[in-house]
């Protein structure tokens, strides 16, 4: 979600390529609230969500746009209360966007929800691994180093893992340290062990890339490389078996640095029949 915090045409940019839809050649885009509150206690909070206007700062359409790691079934119910959220507050037409890196989430992500009403009916836009187009320009991933790491995420295992991986390492070389840093966390908890491999081999080997970038981020990726795959494998096990997993309970997971602790959740996983049941 960052990425699109950083740089939400990028948004409009998929919505227009990958989908092709219809989008105002508008310049401007607005960060709008993501908290979707109804009128009861219960509060709606989604990923990101902005708006394109015109020179006056009128709305021309809105967008949501949510990070899909792993199936979860409340999401039929929230995703639709987000646009019908937005689409009262901007008054103009509205779009939700689902990133999911992972094909089978992808999958998942793109049944229709049937709202009940006659011809109600929300096909999320999902921008699955296979839609996301592969960058191996150098030159296009410095002017959008965001496109490079959603490419990265992508293609990393596929047939041109060499070429999007060495336009990633150029693309990052190009942002500030801030950036630099949140987008190779991004793309390393993502990233499979063997990409992650070829990811650190290109960034330590080749006159090019021996820089104080390439130094810092593959020490520390390959502390934090453990951790983040047991994490992973945590996660996996509990969606394999239909387990819900709270957002709380995800970022503790997530967050989570001692590898011991995270192993004794992985064989917790497997017998779990909540997620809670990984703490008890």
């Amino acid at each position: 979600m960052e990425l699109f915090r950083s740089r939400p045409e990028l948004a409009v940019d998929f919505l227009r390529e990958v989908f092709e839809l219809s989008m105002p050649d508008a310049t401007q885009t607005h960060a709008e609230p993501c908290d979707f509150t109804d009128i009861g206690p219960k509060e709606y909070r989604g990923d990101v969500a902005f708006s394109v206007t015109d020179e006056t700062g009128t709305a021309l359409v809105g967008i949501a746009v949510e990070v899909q790691l792993a199936r979860d079934g409340t999401r039929k119910w929230s995703w639709p209360v987000y646009l019908v959220t937005l689409r009262a507050r901007l008054k103009c037409p509205v779009f939700l966007l689902v990133v999911a890196p992972d094909s089978g989430v992808a999958t998942w992500a793109r049944q229709p929800i049937e709202l009940g009403h006659p011809g109600l009916t929300l096909h999320p836009l999902v921008l699955g691994p296979e839609l996301v187009p592969a960058v191996t320009d150098t030159a296009e991933a410095i002017a959008v180093p965001e496109r490079a790491v959603l490419s990265a995420i992508a293609h990393a295992d596929g047939p041109q893992a060499h070429e999007v991986l060495s336009a990633l390492i150029a693309g990052l070389q190009k942002t500030d340290d801030q950036q630099t840093k949140m987008y190779y966390d991004i793309v390393l908890a993502a990233l499979s062990e063997s990409a992650q491999h070829h990811l650190e081999e290109l960034m330590t080997t080749g006159y090019e890339y021996q820089s104080d970038f390439a130094r810092m981020y593959v020490a520390e990726g390959r502390a934090e490389g453990r951790a983040t795959e047991a994490a992973r494998i945590v996660l996996r096990i509990l969606d394999a078996k239909g387990i819900s997993v709270s957002d709380e309970i995800r970022v503790r997971i997530t967050s989570c640095d001692d590898v011991d602790q995270l192993e004794r959740w992985v064989d917790r996983a497997a017998l779990a029949k909540a997620a809670d049941d990984l703490f008890n």
